[in-house]
């Protein structure tokens, strides 16, 4: 939750991180808290999916506590089944969008020349 959009901040961190990859940046904007955080009740909210080695996640948590313009962060590793139920639909998804040219032009050529047998 951030007191301010600094995402400038936000850019330069996913920027060195050179070795780790970034799936996802969601920015859901300004919402307001459900209790106030240091006398703050709205923020904005950023949700990143990202892979990463431990150090990185370690130094990325330190730096996100001592930068001011940052209320509260938190940093979960996602379960390994989830990540891997998400691959498989990604795969799928992908598969289903291929589309055989091959086969519809095969399909096209031979349908007319059905109903014209018929």
């Amino acid at each position: 939750m951030l007191r301010d959009k600094s995402t400038a901040r936000g850019q330069k961190t996913k920027r060195r991180c050179n070795t780790n990859t970034v799936e996802s940046v969601d920015d859901w904007g300004k919402r307001r808290f459900a209790y106030p955080i240091q006398k703050q009740t709205e923020g904005y909210y950023t949700l990143i999916n990202f892979e990463s080695n431990p150090e990185f996640t370690a130094e990325l948590d330190r730096r996100y506590q001592i930068t001011d313009g940052i209320l509260r962060t938190i940093i979960i590793k996602r379960d390994p089944r989830h990540v891997n139920a998400v691959k498989a639909q990604k795969a799928q998804k992908a598969e289903e969008n291929n589309i055989d040219v091959e086969a519809i032009a095969v399909e096209a050529v031979e349908a007319p020349a059905a109903e014209s047998a018929e």
